[in-house]
């Protein structure tokens, strides 16, 4: 249960797990003031990937100045935050302690308590800024380059994962398939943009894989596999592939994976509210095909923004305003956990 506030909490919040550069001040948890990204993906589209020696460069480069525009914008002065909370995991261990050294060097010197928050429960937690109405329980679909779990939101920072990836992330996966096929990175909006103008999604039947043990969980390495193959089988006849068309039925097949579980977890558990988070969940495919089978099934359908579905700050301080809230605070030993579980701390 949530601990009635009297006074309004204004945090400060930073992110930088991977390759953007955040920093955010929320108030309350669900009213964001400002929210400013520095994103590096021109950088790392040359590699064809994050490379994380360079992100952590980045990082360095740009922490100091997002965080000044992010206190600017807000109309706030940095001594008038009653927390900073900052990511400190999963993600890379560089980046991440770019992030995490900011907020204890600013904890340390104002004495302003610190707050270490979970990249995966920022993701869940982005449903909250936009959704005024939305409160747990619930159950949230959480799909990103690096991560696909199947989660019941029991209460704030109360959660239970039911299905997560064996092998590939679904965002891992549009990723490589989309290097596959010369599209480039960032793989999911290269691919959503070029489905939404061209393709074809019953173009060519791809598999759909079912985890016989866990039937919440996903596999998407056999799913990449079949794209592989097919493009292969292609070049080896000699006949011509019709990249929109692959696009389109590569992404039809995760989409149909993603909404057959979750709707089963959804009906399963009993739930009437679900919810999809991370930086997938702004693909208008499975966007759409969720509000499709949601009303249909009378449940309530939330989502962020797409802006919010990628990694932001403004996502970390909504979390962390509601650990601030139970009386959860971090100390200067707050270090990087590259590998961290969600629900541990």
């Amino acid at each position: 249960m949530v601990t009635k506030v009297e006074k309004d909490i204004v945090i400060l919040a930073i992110e930088s797990s991977c390759d953007e550069t955040a920093a955010a001040v929320v108030k309350n948890g669900r009213e964001v003031c400002s929210n400013i990204i520095s994103t590096q993906i021109a950088l790392h589209t040359l590699y064809g990937g994050v490379v994380p020696e360079i992100a952590s460069r980045k990082h360095i480069e740009k922490i100091n100045q997002v965080i000044e525009e992010a206190l600017k914008e807000s109309g706030y002065q940095l001594r008038q935050m009653d927390a900073i909370a900052v990511t400190y995991g999963p993600g890379l261990v560089g980046p991440l302690l770019v992030g995490v050294s900011a907020a204890k060097a600013i904890s340390f010197a104002t004495d302003i308590p610190l707050i270490g928050v979970h990249h995966i429960e920022g993701h869940i937690s982005a449903n909250y800024i936009e959704n005024k109405d939305l409160e747990p329980p619930f159950i949230c679909l959480v799909v990103s380059g690096g991560h696909s779990h199947l989660v019941v939101v029991k209460d704030y920072g109360e959660y239970e994962i039911i299905g997560r990836t064996r092998d590939d992330a679904a965002g891992e996966a549009f990723d490589k398939v989309a290097r596959a096929i010369g599209l480039g990175y960032p793989g999911g909006p290269k691919i959503d943009k070029l489905v939404a103008k061209e393709g074809n999604p019953e173009a060519i039947h791809f598999p759909r894989a079912k985890v016989e043990d866990n039937a919440y969980d996903f596999s998407f390495s056999g799913l990449k596999s079949a794209v592989l193959n097919y493009l292969n089988s292609c070049q080896m006849k000699g006949e011509e592939v019709c990249v929109p068309d692959v696009a389109a039925s590569f992404q039809k097949a995760v989409v149909d994976v993603l909404v057959e579980h979750a709707m089963h977890a959804v009906s399963r558990y009993g739930y009437k509210k679900f919810a999809i988070a991370g930086g997938v969940a702004s693909n208008s495919a499975l966007r759409k095909a969720f509000e499709e089978r949601c009303a249909r099934e009378n449940i309530a359908f939330y989502h962020p923004s797409p802006i919010l579905c990628t990694d932001n700050a403004a996502m970390i301080g909504a979390a962390g305003y509601y650990d601030f809230i139970k009386g959860i605070r971090s100390d200067l030993s707050l270090n990087a956990v590259p590998n961290l579980r969600l629900g541990e701390r």
